[in-house]
């Protein structure tokens, strides 16, 4: 019968002779990212939408079915009804996007503790499945990883007993912010997966294992905004990024896992940045377009389209100090010139969305 995890303590010892191109071309990357934002006017514009994409695809990994376009829709049409699966989902992915907008503004005056990554997940886990599961507490219980319903017999992965939860944490939060490491990077993957073995938490723990991710790079200072997200990597190698955890837990193959973590790293810098340059790119080019319309409210609608690419009145309506006349002709000015299209099926409360916004949010 398999047993729990004896989880060593960190730091541990790396052969950093094997890392030193994925390091590099790692940092590159991260470096070209930080230069591009450092240089946006509105970064909120941009980081908005990229949140609620990451948002998706971490939850998705957990088995959520919701789209960035649902969760869009969802605000937009403001529903609030018996739940539905998708709507749990969904409310599961505006959990997500709260909580790093919560870890943000905290991060400003606090640095990450204990505390502070409960906070994130009694956030994560309101009003959704799991929220009765010791929420925003650390598990009391023994817990095993395999298929659902499988018996502990066939876990894939048994964490450390509960007991030994707050001595563990206690060396992982010192860890964090120890300077002891010889690279941030290397750092930030061995914080990953010391997270994911401690499994602290009944539920949840993936999720907010992938949102650390770039509040770390965000708190070390390696990016001005925390935007590098992750999960659409781990989503399209789920089952190599599980196989280089468990490697580590069962060969202590540190070198392989960090390889892949940087490898991850770089992938979805470069991918940020191209995004955040297209969505950069997609603004100028409407603000000319929107130019001809020849309205006062034109710039702020694109604002807000930057960041809730699909609207309805009753979503801009607070927004935006005018008439309902005027923000009705607005929008519909804005479907004329091509920034916006109707979504089909509703005939009242009709709802629209800002295409190519996203098309660049979901590539």
């Amino acid at each position: 019968m398999q047993k729990p995890f004896n989880l060593p303590m960190l730091p541990v010892t790396i052969d950093y002779t094997k890392l030193i191109r994925g390091i590099g071309a790692a940092r590159t990357a991260i470096g070209e990212l930080s230069g591009l934002l450092v240089n946006v006017k509105n970064p909120d514009l941009l980081i908005a939408p990229l949140l609620t994409n990451e948002a998706v695809l971490s939850s998705k990994i957990e088995g959520t079915i919701a789209t960035v376009e649902d969760v869009y829709i969802y605000e937009a049409q403001n529903i609030y009804s018996e739940k539905t699966e998708k709507e749990k989902d969904i409310q599961e992915i505006i959990n997500y996007r709260k909580a790093v907008e919560v870890a943000v503004a905290e991060l400003r005056t606090k640095p990450i503790s204990e505390n502070f990554i409960k906070r994130l997940h009694y956030i994560l886990m309101d009003s959704v499945r799991g929220e009765n599961k010791q929420r925003g507490e650390f598990r009391k219980t023994q817990v095993h990883i395999g298929k659902i319903g499988s018996p502990t017999e066939e876990a894939s992965y048994i964490p450390p007993i509960a007991s030994k939860i707050p001595s563990l944490f206690s060396n992982f939060e010192k860890y964090i912010h120890s300077e002891e490491e010889q690279d941030e990077l290397v750092q930030t993957s061995i914080v990953h997966y010391q997270f994911e073995a401690i499994h602290p938490f009944l539920d949840g723990n993936g999720r907010i294992g992938r949102l650390l991710i770039p509040l770390i790079l965000y708190e070390k200072k390696l990016l001005p905004y925390p935007i590098l997200y992750i999960s659409s990597f781990f989503e399209k190698n789920r089952a190599e990024y599980y196989s280089h955890l468990n490697n580590v837990s069962n060969n202590s193959d540190w070198v392989g896992w960090i390889k892949y973590f940087l490898k991850a790293l770089e992938s979805q810098a470069i991918q940020t940045k191209n995004k955040v340059y297209e969505m950069g790119v997609l603004y100028e080019k409407m603000k000319i377009v929107i130019n001809k319309l020849s309205s006062t409210f034109a710039i702020e609608l694109l604002d807000i389209l930057q960041s809730k690419p699909v609207i309805n009145y009753n979503s801009v309506k607070d927004l935006i100090d005018a008439s309902p006349q005027t923000i009705y002709n607005l929008i519909e000015k804005f479907c004329e010139a091509g920034v916006l299209s109707e979504i089909p099926g509703k005939k009242r409360n009709k709802t629209y969305i800002y295409s190519e916004l996203m098309r660049i949010i979901q590539s």
